[in-house]
Parts: C-alpha cells; structure tokens; sequence
C-alpha cells in the first residue's frame, strides 16, 4: 500500500491542506493519506496553540467525507515533541508493507534540511513536493532532494491557519477558508476568539 502522510498542527485545518492532500494523492497514486494532527509541535513551543482534542476532531470532521483520508492521531497520544522521525518509525513497525511518503508544499521541502535527524527521516519515506506553477526548488541539498517526487504545476491556495484564526478574531468569515463542519466546530467551541 502507497500510503501518504499530512502532518501539521492543523491549527485550523483549511481548504489549502486539503487540496495538497488529494493532488499529492492523484498525482502519486496515493491509496490513502493520513492526517497526523502534532501533539507538542517542536517548532512551535513558544506558541500558544489550540487544544490537541480540538485540532484532531476540526480534522476529522474535514476530513470524514473523503474515503481515501484517514486521521490518525498518534502524536497527540504520544508524550514529548512530536518528532517526524518518531512517528515514522512508530508507523514502518505498524505496517511494515506500506511505503510511506511525505506530503508538503515547496516551501516545506526547502525547510527539511532543518528537520530533526532529516537524514534518518529519508532512510524510511519519500517525499512527495508540489511545485507552485512558474517556480523552481534550486536551493535544496542533493542528500534532500533525491528523496524528492516533485508534483509539477500543483494548484496553491495561498492560505495559513495563523491568517484564518485573524479573520476569526476579527469577526470576519471564514466561508470557503475552511470546510463548513469546521466553521460551524469553530463557533460552537469559542475557538480563536470567535
């Protein structure tokens, strides 16, 4: 099984995730991608961040209409920083037929030298990059970027989860940003300032 894997602090997830999702999915004929919410994201340890409980079920319900996505959320039950390479050891001991793939935006693939232990990381998966039309990934490390399976000319929906939280803090709308079920979990929760 060619599973993919969408990991984040999902903090909203939005329609821009999901979009990688299903054309990293199409374009490497995924059999199914696996939305990892992070428990304790390490780069994100000075950040205030929502609730792990809130964040994986604002996945879930983003997610719950898509046969091919699943949500697993084994960082969250995970104690310490939710390391990639700790979730992908965890993941190759459980399903140890399945080839495993890294989903991520360009931008991402360009800050992967940074990653804890990247090069153990690309002893188990792929990485699966999507290229924004008209652009060109040349400052990547050739230890890196062999590892990579570029998606040429992906459709980008220029839209962070910080940029959605704003416009709910500002009482503005959410619509067409996120999924309907996660605007409606948003208000209901109070989350974001809403």
């Amino acid at each position: 099984m060619r599973m993919g894997i969408m990991g984040g602090t999902f903090d909203p997830i939005h329609h821009g995730h999901l979009l990688i999702a299903e054309q990293a999915r199409e374009g490497m004929n995924l059999d199914q991608v696996w939305f990892i919410p992070a428990g304790d994201p390490p780069h994100k340890r000075h950040k205030t961040i929502t609730p792990a409980k809130h964040r994986l079920h604002m996945v879930q319900l983003a997610t719950e209409d898509h046969p091919c996505f699943q949500v697993k959320d084994i960082e969250i039950k995970r104690s310490g920083p939710s390391y990639t390479l700790l979730t992908i050891q965890e993941l190759t001991k459980q399903y140890p037929d399945a080839q495993f793939f890294l989903i991520m935006g360009e931008d991402m693939v360009k800050n992967l030298p940074e990653w804890y232990k990247i090069e153990e990381i690309l002893q188990y998966v792929q990485i699966i990059g999507l290229h924004r039309p008209g652009t060109k990934a040349d400052d990547i490390p050739n230890y890196v970027d062999k590892h990579v399976c570029w998606i040429e000319d992906a459709v980008e929906i220029r839209l962070s989860s910080t940029f959605v939280q704003k416009q709910v803090r500002l009482g503005k709308s959410i619509r067409y940003m996120v999924p309907d079920l996660v605007d409606q979990y948003i208000k209901e929760q109070g989350l974001y300032g809403s």
